[in-house]
């Protein structure tokens, strides 16, 4: 499936407008499903832990994810566009730098 294309620029873009925190919450949660929220989070959660070498057994059980998908997530933090180490990067820059990110960025 090609992802790449003008309508998720759009998505992109619109993503960009998203001023806080609430905006985000009350937009992901009209454009996905509980579940698929769900799912997202524990992925990302997954790429947190996997960053900082906690072994594979412990991400799946902590995320619920399958060992299929917790090694997916491993593959694109190591091999993938950047994405993922990109926003590691930035979210331990603000863990570090200040409070904000715990009060939401509001």
């Amino acid at each position: 499936m090609k992802w790449d294309n003008k309508k998720t620029e759009e998505l992109i873009n619109v993503i960009l407008l998203l001023e806080n925190k609430k905006e985000a919450k009350t937009f992901l949660r009209d454009l996905l499903t509980a579940s698929e929220i769900a799912e997202l989070s524990n992925r990302w959660r997954a790429a947190q832990m996997l960053s900082q070498k906690i072994p594979y057994t412990k991400v799946e059980k902590e995320t619920g994810l399958s060992s299929t998908t917790v090694a997916r997530v491993s593959r694109w933090l190591q091999k993938g566009k950047g994405g993922y180490k990109a926003m590691i990067t930035k979210v331990n820059a603000l863990h570090h730098s200040s409070s904000s990110f715990e009060k939401g960025l509001d």
